[in-house]
């Protein structure tokens, strides 16, 4: 059986093997599933809950 991660930021369900894992410093592990959303939290801090085409958008508001 093939290992799902999720996405650090968009919440997005991928297998192991495609996509990008991301270790910081402190020992913290990030998996995305594409270049734009490492680019998006690690380079330009955005948040994943104000950016729509990601599953956290508003989920704060609907909650």
């Amino acid at each position: 059986m093939p290992t799902m991660h999720r996405c650090s930021f968009c919440g997005r369900e991928f297998l192991h093997g495609s996509g990008i894992l991301f270790v910081k410093n402190d020992g913290s592990t990030f998996w995305f599933c594409s270049r734009r959303c490492r680019v998006y939290m690690l380079e330009h801090k955005k948040d994943p809950r104000k950016i729509k085409w990601t599953e956290f958008y508003g989920k704060e508001r609907r909650a």
